[in-house]
């Protein structure tokens, strides 16, 4: 349960970090590739063994860290678009929502427990990440501008899904920093290229800042999946209760860290989701 409350406190302080890249103007772009370098060198330290490039490439589970390092920085920028083009709102429901493909994949793929608890609780979490995101004057509405709410709920849960897919079948236990860092090493180079672009078409500028702000963000990101990836290792801990309390946990946790530090607003609806959320992570994880 340790790896699980860390996983959740790394995922909560990303939320935060971007938060702050806004505050000291930081070009978020290049924050977010020196991220993901920053990250990968994380994984090659924390991996004890010599590193084998050759063994990487034959390692089974290369072409999916190579699927999920687009996925990563994808969804990264899926999120910026539906954001930027529906609202945060929307954003953050669609991404949080996700959790629910994980969970019936666990559900169907691993045989794993499900009753009417499981269920109620899951379907309170639902509601309760809605409700807790939704703000006052805005409105949860897929007919106009559907497509981008779409992809990054179904990139967010093909992430969290494969993540939990390859970790069972591929990873043995001492191989998850190689792995994790391989993850962030293909988003890392997916990313250079885009700066590259955008400096042959003169729409870059170097920015100090951001090399400070993504060394922390990519840091903290890395042991994020990293305590994620030890969580889901745990064997008296099922995967759709994991994701389950991992996801609601973050969105409660983080709306309350608005409250504190960002002075942000929290209308009755927010409340309440935070009340359900709390109710929903007792339900799933006594289930």
């Amino acid at each position: 349960m340790i790896y699980l409350l860390l996983s959740i406190l790394a995922s909560t302080a990303i939320f935060v970090i971007f938060k702050l890249f806004d505050y000291f103007k930081i070009n978020t772009l290049q924050a977010i590739v020196i991220n993901y370098i920053t990250a990968c060198i994380s994984g090659a330290l924390s991996y004890e063994a010599s590193i084998n490039t050759t063994e990487i490439i034959n390692s089974k589970w290369f072409l999916g860290a190579i699927a999920l390092g687009f996925l990563f920085i994808s969804v990264f920028n899926l999120m910026a678009l539906t954001a930027q083009r529906n609202g945060l709102s929307v954003a953050s429901v669609a991404g949080k929502m996700s959790v629910i493909i994980p969970v019936i994949f666990g559900i169907y793929v691993y045989n794993e427990t499900v009753g009417f608890q499981k269920v109620f609780g899951i379907i309170l979490a639902l509601i309760a990440v809605y409700l807790t995101t939704v703000k006052s004057k805005s409105s949860f509405n897929f007919r106009k501008g559907m497509l981008f709410p779409l992809l990054l709920f179904i990139g967010s849960g093909i992430i969290d899904t494969a993540i939990k897919y390859i970790e069972t079948t591929y990873i043995a236990a001492n191989g998850i920093p190689i792995f994790s860092a391989t993850i962030f090493a293909c988003a890392a180079i997916i990313g250079i290229l885009i700066l590259c672009i955008k400096a042959v078409l003169g729409q870059f500028k170097f920015d100090i800042k951001s090399v400070i702000g993504g060394t922390i963000l990519g840091v903290v990101n890395y042991y994020s999946i990293y305590f994620l990836l030890k969580a889901l290792q745990f064997e008296g801990l099922e995967s759709s209760t994991l994701f389950t309390v991992n996801n609601v946990a973050i969105v409660m946790v983080t709306t309350l860290i608005g409250l504190v530090m960002f002075k942000e607003h929290i209308s009755k609806k927010n409340w309440l989701g935070i009340t359900l959320a709390i109710v929903s992570i007792f339900l799933v994880t006594l289930a």
